[in-house]
């Protein structure tokens, strides 16, 4: 079993800056692929950013060079970030992060990852 906890989540105006953590712990946090994925009213849930227990990273076309996800490895914990810059109103969703023991490369672009974090809400205003 694998804990997920979001945090950082708020309010910004266009072209403002947040900052996503996720803390992961349990029995294989260490090794699983870890992804942030959002979701807006009305739409599916979508991919935003990867990284692998190694530093890995992809990103979705409509974040690259705006997003950036990194990680810090302690002994009993592993935190995810998403630094996310330049944000638009396009942005707003519910930001969720999601662990899996599967590699990144094999998950590749899919959705349905086996740990799931609570969502956070992501809210920039024109």
């Amino acid at each position: 079993q694998v804990q997920l906890v979001a945090s950082g989540g708020g309010s910004v105006q266009a072209g403002g800056s947040l900052r996503l953590s996720c803390a992961a712990s349990g029995n294989t946090f260490s090794r699983d692929c870890m992804g942030w994925f959002r979701q807006a009213p009305g739409k599916e849930r979508e991919l935003v950013s990867t990284i692998s227990s190694v530093g890995t990273t992809s990103y979705a076309d409509s974040v690259k060079g705006r997003f950036t996800i990194s990680q810090d490895n302690a002994e009993n914990t592993r935190t995810v970030y998403l630094q996310m810059n330049s944000l638009k109103p396009e942005d707003t969703a519910v930001y969720y992060c999601g662990a899996d023991p599967q590699s990144c490369t094999v998950l590749a672009r899919r959705v349905m990852y086996t740990y799931w974090g609570q969502g956070t809400q992501v809210t920039v205003s024109s």
